[in-house]
Parts: structure tokens; sequence; C-alpha cells
């Protein structure tokens, strides 16, 4: 089994505490605050408000976030090369209420899933790799990563890293 990659993601939380019009802070969540003594599924897709992304891969976490539950996860997080910004606003517009957002701002942690690639030609930049991961206490239990890794010409195939594909997983 392979471990997760060591990073610190930098987030923005929701601070009632706070006056004004925007009552968020920075937080620093580490991979061991995500993944450490969790049963965690975690899907990567190459980026916030994009077609396949908001109308079928977050919404299908979302829509079967309690089966997973059922399963034994105890959280389902979506990844994406977007900063804490974007993934706020568009966990707002998709209405996630279930399927936390985490910004991989950098592209620190795909970089180092090795799950890094150039969109340049589209115009995003670096973005991830589509795939889907369960991750148990900080260790990569099992992967699905959409084949044509590194096709930097448009191609953004969709066919096991689904929110099915990992209930099939899951349940069998």
């Amino acid at each position: 089994m392979t471990r997760v990659p060591d990073v610190t993601f930098k987030t923005r939380v929701r601070n009632d505490a706070l006056e004004g019009p925007n009552p968020f802070e920075w937080k620093d969540l580490t991979s061991d605050d995500i993944f450490k003594g969790k049963k965690v599924i975690l899907f990567a897709l190459p980026g916030a408000f994009t077609p396949t992304c908001s109308t079928t891969h977050l919404p299908g976490y979302e829509k079967h976030f309690e089966e997973f539950k059922a399963l034994g996860v105890d959280a389902v997080v979506c990844l994406s090369v977007n900063d804490a910004f974007v993934m706020y606003s568009w966990g707002e517009a998709q209405k996630a209420e279930n399927v936390f957002l985490l910004p991989d701002g950098s592209g620190e942690f795909s970089r180092k899933m090795g799950m890094l690639v150039d969109k340049g030609n589209l115009g995003f930049g670096f973005r991830s790799w589509r795939y889907s991961m369960v991750v148990d206490n900080g260790e990569i239990t099992k992967m699905f990563a959409e084949e044509g890794f590194g096709d930097n010409f448009g191609a953004d195939p969709f066919e096991v890293s689904d929110a099915d594909t990992m209930l099939a997983y899951l349940k069998s």
C-alpha cells in the first residue's frame, strides 16, 4: 500500500464570531487532519465549474453520500487544483452539503500523487488528472485512475472515477 502525500492545504472556513461582510478565515489542513484514523473517499477532477465535474462527477458523490457512509466511509472529499475561494463558490453553486471540497491551490498534492497534468493548451495550466481512491488511515487501498494520463490535448475521460464505480467496489 502507498501512503497519501504529506501536504498542508490552505482552506477557508466560516467563523460566525467574525463580524462584517467576510465571516471567513484561513485554516491550514494537513493530510493527517483529513485522512488519519479515517476511511475516506477522495475523488479528484480537473476543475470547479467545468462541465463534467459540475454535471456528473461531484453530483454523483453527493447523491450517494449516505450509501458511502453506510459502508463505513467517514468522509468524501473532492479535490481540485483550484484555490479556496473558487472551491467555496463552486460548493455553494452546486449546493454541496456532504462532500468536502478540498482546494489543492498550488497543485502540490496532485504533483506528489503523480497526477498533475498540463492543460495549458486549454488555458487551464496545471490541473489534476481525474481519479478516485479509497484511503484508510492515510493508506491508499484502492485507486481508479482514468486512462490516458498526460494527454494535454483536451481528453477528459470519465469512465472509472465516478461514484457508481466506487459504490460498486465498496459493495463487492
